[in-house]
């Protein structure tokens, strides 16, 4: 087994370099030198309040340096990869925001035994130095039903107090007032993590082995083993399961929950779940929740406390009154504290009622006119030939695209002749070409549904029921292949329908000039040079399309979409011409 692959330099010396890039990146923070300590780059604005400093093993990222700004950490201490950080950074840290001009220094701390000791000794030589340092420790997982003498770990409830903390130090408040008031807060907070996959440090094998379709619940942000392992379910179930643990009564580190509670959630990305899952279990724990009677008052979801790359997602709860709520919503410069909205969630009316004037034509206003027969006869004939013509164009298709071209305009000309059953047509023939592009646009599907109801509404605002001559007729199909060109992207010679098309709307064009007895000659020399582009398209290299990614010597047979379009045009001109 290799160990995973990581977009890294070297073993030894991404830890420097990541939190080196983190602070290159952000103009409001600053790196101490000789550590690996984030510090706030105004460090002047800490004279007289309480300074805040966290920190733990790399790997968490953004925890803990992303929370370093105004309104949050003061400065952040980094340790190797899943490895507490040293002492002497932490004190040369606390010292910084000492002469700074802090009046006090509070250590946020996850409940590690390596975090609790080193924080501890750098707060004791603080204390030697002169500094007012107390120690906040986070323990709020929910995992163990019976935690061990270590007690509960430390993982993503932490950021939720670097939050109020913060928000405090800059109001003012004193060490001892911060102290008292996150010790209150933390007795609300739960956390419970469930990962689909390890991580790996860097040069190492991965922290340990799931079998696939396997997930783990309970797990800590270092993979440590979680308390159950099981099949992956759905995204519904085991958000469920995972509350349902938290708040478990049985368990001695469950949260209390009760409905008429009030709380924030933080759907945490362990690493490696895709924004789309995320979603999908933000969705999940806020109906949860509220099917529980729980207020659910802000929702906060995406990276905030990693492990590394491992698919997983931990959820925490904090129960929230509302000066909780005011110290959460509090601003703050550091950059990867989200932007929230300060709405709360439950009870929000969160759907918007689409625009009462609906966009179809209203069918049943329609009244016939002189043109309406023709033009059912010239619809009804189109529909019989792309029906015929169907497993042409699906073999034709297979040849370079996916063998549907027939399927798609057998769908199409289904659904007009079931249309055609039950309905009148207009006597103003661009309210049936938008009848017609609301009908392909809805049910032919895939490009070609798009690019017929391009063509079809460019072309109806140029066929009216008082203007509807040849000329009309002709500016209306060059209006709808424009269009097709201009949002399709392609052009003639791209082996294409296009190449069917534009040839025969630039002979269409002569009816916009030519008298009414050659109007017959034109239709008919328009189909030739659709049926000749078409044919013609069997020596073109594709360059739209799906065709274009297939090698240009396995094509050999004309493009369906060009045949479908001749074939469309001469069933037009076969009934105009049985009208004569």
């Amino acid at each position: 087994m290799q160990p995973q692959k990581k977009l890294i330099n070297s073993v030894d010396s991404c830890v420097d370099e990541a939190v080196c890039g983190l602070v290159r990146a952000n103009g409001g923070l600053s790196l101490l030198k000789g550590h690996r300590v984030v510090l706030r780059s105004d460090l002047e604005n800490l004279r007289g309040k309480v300074a805040l400093l966290s920190g733990g093993g790399s790997g968490h990222e953004p925890a803990h340096g992303g929370y370093v700004g105004a309104g949050m950490l003061s400065a952040a201490v980094a340790g190797g990869v899943f490895a507490s950080p040293p002492p002497a950074s932490i004190l040369a840290a606390i010292l910084s925001l000492y002469n700074a001009g802090a009046s006090g220094v509070l250590l946020i701390v996850k409940n590690y035994t390596g975090d609790r000791l080193n924080f501890g000794l750098a707060a004791e030589q603080a204390r030697n130095h002169g500094v007012a340092v107390d120690m906040v420790i986070v323990a709020e997982d929910c995992a163990f039903d019976r935690p061990s003498k270590a007690g509960r770990r430390g993982l993503c409830g932490t950021v939720l107090i670097h939050k109020l903390a913060g928000a405090l130090a800059q109001e003012g408040c004193s060490l001892d007032q911060i102290v008292s008031k996150v010790t209150e807060v933390l007795k609300g907070i739960g956390t419970l993590g469930v990962s689909l996959s390890p991580c790996s440090v860097p040069g190492c094998l991965p922290s340990f082995v799931l079998p696939p379709g396997d997930m783990e619940l309970g797990l800590g942000i270092h993979g440590e083993p979680g308390i159950k392992r099981s099949k992956v379910g759905f995204a519904d179930e085991v958000v469920k399961t995972m509350l349902d643990h938290m708040t478990n009564p049985d368990s001695q580190s469950h949260l209390p929950l009760k409905s008429g509670d009030r709380v924030v959630v933080c759907v945490n990305n362990l690493g490696a779940l895709s924004c789309l899952e995320m979603a999908i279990v933000a969705r999940a724990a806020v109906i949860c929740l509220e099917n529980r009677g729980v207020e659910v008052a802000r929702v906060m979801s995406g990276s905030f406390m990693t492990s590394l790359e491992m698919t997983g997602v931990s959820l925490t709860l904090m129960k929230a009154n509302q000066e909780t709520l005011r110290l959460f919503d509090a601003k703050t410069s550091a950059p990867a504290w989200p932007n929230l909205s300060s709405v709360c969630v439950t009870g929000r009316s969160y759907i918007t009622d689409p625009p009462a004037t609906s966009t179809r034509p209203q069918e049943d206003t329609y009244t016939e006119g002189p043109l309406s027969p023709v033009m059912r006869q010239v619809l009804q004939m189109i529909c019989s030939t792309l029906l015929d013509k169907q497993e042409e164009l699906n073999s034709l298709d297979r040849a370079a695209g996916d063998g549907d071209c027939g399927n798609t305009h057998a769908q199409a000309a289904k659904v007009i002749q079931e249309w055609l059953q039950d309905h009148v047509i207009p006597g103003c023939p661009g309210q049936l070409l938008s009848v017609l592009a609301r009908l392909v646009q809805e049910k032919m599907g895939g490009s070609s549904g798009a690019l017929y109801s391009l063509f079809l509404t460019a072309a109806a605002g140029h066929v009216t029921e008082t203007q509807s001559n040849a000329a009309a007729w002709a500016s209306a199909v060059h209006a709808g292949t424009q269009a097709m060109r201009r949002y399709g992207g392609a052009d003639p010679g791209d082996r294409t329908m296009l190449d069917a098309l534009c040839p025969a709307v630039d002979e269409l064009m002569k009816l916009t000039t030519s008298q009414p007895g050659g109007h017959m000659a034109i239709l008919q020399a328009a189909v030739q040079k659709a049926t000749l582009g078409a044919e013609e398209t069997r020596n073109l290299t594709a360059k739209a399309g799906r065709a274009s990614y297939i090698a240009a010597e396995r094509i050999t047979l004309p493009d369906p979409g060009a045949v479908a379009v001749a074939a469309i045009l001469r069933a037009v001109v076969e009934v105009l011409e049985a009208q004569k």
